[in-house]
Formats: C-alpha cells, structure tokens, sequence
C-alpha cells in the first residue's frame, strides 16, 4: 500500500506507530543536518523529519514544492507542538522515502492565502483545489448534498434521473442548443430545468420526486450565476401550497443541523410579494435587520390590489420642491445612529447613489440630532414640522440619519433597496454567521412586456392561479388593444400560488402549486400570446398528460451552488463548484467553448456564417 494513514489521522496516542504516508510537499525547511518537511493530503498536514543520514540523500534529490513523496517513519511527539495543526503534537521520525512524482514550480502558493489570482487559479484549477479553503468549500458542498438527501430519502421521496437532451421551448432565458447528427438541422436544447419531466412524474404516480441535477441557461453572468448550475429539484402530488412551505422549511433546517450545527428553533416569517416590494423595494429582502423603506410619494400602479392613503405621507400634497412634485416615487429609509456623519461621508453617499448601475441623480437627507434638533439638505424648501413629519413617517429615532431618493418609480425603488443592503453591510449589520428565512408568496402570476405588447410569465407558464382565482383566469379573455391599458386587464390582478425562500435577502428556492387541468393552462398559454397551434407544438406531450387523471401537484427547486456559497459565508458561487466558469462562460482551464474542426460540422449538416 502506498499509504497506511492520512496525513491528517496521527495523533499523540499513535505515537510509537509506524507508518507509511503519502501526499504533497507543503513545504521544506533546513536546520543544519536535519530538515523538516510538511506533507499534505486532503486529510490534513503531518511534519515530517528527516536526520542526518537521510539529509545526504534528499542532497542528492532535493525536494520542491508539490513534489509527490512517500515516507516511512515512526510517530514520535514534537518537542516544538503547533496547535494550529489537528496532528501538531506528532511528526514522523523518516526511516525511508520514495519521490513517486516530481512536480514543476506551480504558478502561485498552495495555501489559503495565496498569492495568485483569479484567472490565474481558474487557468490551473487542478491546483487551486489543493488549497485547504477550495476544499473545505467542496467538503461542505458535499455536505449539504448528503443532508438534503437523507432528509428526503425520510420524507418518502425517490430520486428519478431525466433526460439532458430535451425539446427547445424558449420562455425567458435562452436554451443551450445542441444540434442532432442523426436528424439532420434538427437540435435538441439541455434543460433549464427538469420542470415538465417532473410534472409527468406527478402524472405517472411518483408522487414524491427530487434529483440534485444539472441545469443549463444560455444567459449573462455575474456571481451568483453560471451558464450550468445545480438545484435540487422536488415535486409533489396531493399537495397544497402549505404542505409544501412545511415540507421544505424542515429540508433547510435538517440542512443547517446537520451542516453548520444550528437549530433553527424560530419560526420562518411569510411576507407577501406586495409587503416586501413597499417595506423592502425588493422581492428578496433580507431581514437580519430593519431599515425598512418608506413610500413618501406612492406610485400607485405598483400594488395593483391594495389601497394605500396617500393622506398618511408628509408628500400627499405638492410640496413646492419640484425634485419631489415631479418624482414618480420618494423613498426613505432611516440609518440607525448615522446622524453623526460628516459632509464628507454624505457626499460619498450621494456619489454611491450616483454611479451609473445604481442610476440616481442625487440623494437628500435629514439629519435627526441626538437632541432632537432636525437639520436637512433641503431646509429651504421644507420647514421644522415638515421635516418632523417626514421623522415621524420613517419612524427615525434620535441619532438616526434619514436617506431620501426621488425618480422614476422602478429605478427608485431599487436603488433604496441596493442602498439600504449596502448600507446594512457597512454597518456591521449583515453577518455572515447570521442566518434568517423568509417565504414570500402571493407573486402576481403575470407581469406585462411593454416592449413586446404582451403578458409574460412571472414565474413560468406552469404556475397556478390562487385557487380563488382559477375561474376568472379561465373566464377572461387575455387579449389587449395597447399596452397603456394592461393595468385595467383583468389579469394585472391575478395572484400566482408561487412561493420563494429567501435566506439573508438572497433567494435560495422558488416553486409554485402547479396548473393541472388542460384547459387552465391552455388558457396560460393564450394569455401569454400562444396560439393553438404553438402550445400543441410545444407542449402537447404535458397537454395530453392533463387528460389521462393528472393529480394536484407543486414543488420547488432550490438553487443549490447559492445555498453552499450563503452557508459557507461567500459572495460567489463559484468559490463551491470544483470547476466552473468564468463571468464570459468560459472554462480557461479547458479553453472552452472552442471551435471544432469542419468534419465534425459536416456530420451535423452545419455551415457557419460568422460576421
């Protein structure tokens, strides 16, 4: 055997042992006639010492840096202990050794903090994923894929394998198309999920149904995104919309027991769609921490279905300053303790505002001193009891700090919600060993495209009405005359029996109750422009399956790089996939995409015509 132990296994109670170990050289470090090595595996680092006798031959052959090396040796106790190593109270007393593989000088340091970048460490990832910090990524990962397996596996459900290569039915994201050589100019396209499949496995009868699977989508990328990405997918039949939140909130906190060690004892706070769009500006709020946003100005087609007054808001009226009078919308949001800032940190905050992915003009505030005293950037045009008012609105506090952004509603909205999370990260307000889940539901099941003319699929165009709702989907008819009139259309109020879960204002999940009757979801597809003849192009396999006793069924799919990546405290997903892409979709260790030689085109009847 090349190896008896790890080198991450000896401890004091082995000492007198021999053994056999077998890794990479960490490092090698000279003292005169005896010379110390660090070997490492995937298991840890155990120091080896070499005497006198043995220095004579390592002369001979030196040792570098990632050199393969075998060594036989007795466990001994260190005189010279490191606590900072699980096996730092032992090294091995070397008798022999054997260099199984040499290595060249590797391109950065093999250690947490290394000294090479990004690109760099993505052109020789095989060597990246040495560094104990990739890998405890990757041993986490593997983690929360053994827990969300265990957990299902006692909740009844089977893990069912479908197709990669599938149908092109483009709604929303582009497909990843793949050309087929046996049916000349005919593609297939790989998943963007395994939704259809996993409806016609609610069909068949399997009515408890997940895969931990691989999913494609042809789009830009940042972060928290990659042109192929993991989720872990699930479905059920004879379900309701509250079986299924119960369900999978027990999924994500078997995972947090099992993963991080956590109980997560409290319950998981449900918001809707409308409430966390006026209180937060964004669908996936994170509620570690309050700051919420106030609506000075209410653009009143945002929340179609609720009744906001606008009597309540110190901006019901014209107030004189036209920055506010002309806004579609005013926002405010209180910075707890801030009234302390300098000009200079403000006006770093108006130029934060004013980048150009953030897109705001300017950025007012209200400074309410810890004496009560009130002193604004826009005194001239509001007096003390206006600005007390708009304290009051915010529900600031003494010392607090009162931000206020004024534009076009979307925009708007958006920013004070990017301002709000960045501001709560500055703070010291967003920790990372914090964690808070959040459902949010009642998303509208329809949003409208102006630029197409036409209503599009909130989620996709699967997703059930509220069950109170079925009847006037059906009833309807979808068509318009101009997009100026989509806010009268019935289906502006049309509410999806879709949920979302939200973990530390990042969505980590998202399903729906599906659409199971042929004649809901051909009125679906209409709604969304299809004709007749389209949806039995596209979608007749799932339509029949409708008529042949299709249960009640919903699900969810989790994305399951961004859960690792939240539990394991980073910004990027990529830090938890072994080999993924970069922010153009390339693979540099591979260099893919790559082109492929004319033969292999001429097999699949391709030509290229590239201008």
């Amino acid at each position: 055997m090349f190896r008896t132990h790890t080198c991450g296994e000896l401890r004091l109670q082995n000492a007198g042992t021999e053994v056999t170990l077998a890794g990479w050289v960490q490092t090698v470090r000279k003292f005169g006639s005896i010379t110390f090595v660090d070997l490492r595996d995937r298991y840890g680092i155990t120091q080896a010492v070499f005497d006198e006798e043995l220095n004579a031959e390592l002369d001979a052959q030196p040792l570098g840096r990632e050199f393969v090396l075998q060594v036989k040796g007795k466990v001994i106790e260190r005189s010279n202990k490191n606590p900072q190593l699980p096996t730092g109270e032992i090294e091995i007393a070397v008798s022999a050794f054997s260099i199984l593989n040499k290595s060249a000088v590797p391109p950065f340091t093999i250690q947490d903090d290394t000294d090479g970048g990004d690109d760099l460490r993505m052109r020789y990832r095989y060597l990246d994923l040495r560094r104990g910090a990739v890998k405890r990524n990757l041993e986490l990962r593997y983690a929360v894929n053994r827990a969300t397996r265990e957990y299902l596996h006692q909740q009844g459900f089977m893990d069912i394998e479908t197709p990669f290569l599938i149908k092109s039915t483009p709604e929303g994201a582009r497909d990843f198309v793949v050309p087929s050589r046996m049916n000349a100019g005919e593609f297939y396209a790989l998943p963007q999920s395994p939704q259809t499949f996993k409806q016609l496995l609610m069909v068949s009868g399997y009515d408890r149904y997940y895969q931990i699977v691989k999913c494609f989508r042809d789009e830009d990328l940042r972060a928290d995104r990659q042109p192929e990405f993991t989720q872990i997918d699930c479905e059920m039949a004879f379900v309701e919309q509250e079986d299924i939140l119960n369900m999978f909130e027990g999924l994500i906190k078997y995972i947090f027991k099992q993963v991080k060690g956590i109980d997560y004892l409290e319950k998981v706070e449900r918001m809707t769609w409308e409430d966390a769009m006026w209180h937060y500006g964004i669908d996936k709020p994170d509620i570690r921490f309050g700051m919420k946003v106030a609506n000075l100005k209410v653009a009143p087609t945002v929340f179609l279905d609720k009744q906001f007054l606008l009597s309540s808001s110190p901006l019901a009226t014209q107030s004189g300053f036209g920055v506010f009078d002309n806004a579609e919308t005013v926002v405010a949001i209180a910075v707890p303790g801030a009234a302390e800032y300098t000009r200079k940190q403000l006006d770093e905050l108006t130029d934060w505002v004013k980048r150009p992915q953030i897109g705001m003009q300017g950025l007012m505030n209200i400074k309410f001193n810890a004496d009560g005293s009130l002193k604004s950037s826009v005194d001239k045009f509001f007096n003390e009891e206006q600005l007390k008012a708009f304290a009051a609105y915010v529900d600031a506090k003494p010392g607090d700090l009162i931000l206020i952004l004024a534009g076009a509603e979307e925009r708007t909205r958006k920013a004070i919600s990017e301002l709000r999370l960045y501001l709560g990260e500055r703070l010291g307000l967003r920790k990372k060993d914090e964690f808070k889940l959040l459902w949010v539901l009642d998303f509208p099941l329809f949003e409208y495209d102006e630029e197409g003319n036409r209503w599009v699929a909130r989620h996709h165009p699967f997703t059930s009405p509220k069950p109170s709702q079925i009847e006037e989907m059906i009833n309807n008819n979808p068509v318009i005359e101009a997009a100026a009139e989509y806010l009268k259309h019935p289906y502006a109020n049309i509410k999806a029996n879709a949920y979302d879960m939200v973990l530390n204002g990042n969505e980590i999940g998202g399903g729906s109750i599906r659409i199971y009757q042929r004649e809901l979801q051909e009125k679906m597809f209409a709604a969304l422009g299809m004709s007749k003849e389209e949806a039995q192009h596209k979608f007749g396999f799932l339509l029949g399956a409708f008529e042949y006793g299709a249960p009640p069924h919903g699900g969810i799919a989790f994305g399951f790089d961004r859960l690792c990546s939240i539990l394991g405290g980073s910004e990027s997903i990529r830090d938890f996939i072994a080999f993924p892409k970069n922010n153009s979709g390339r693979d540099v260790m591979l260099d893919a995409p790559s082109s492929v030689d004319n033969k292999q085109l001429e097999e699949l009847n391709i030509k290229l015509d590239l201008k």
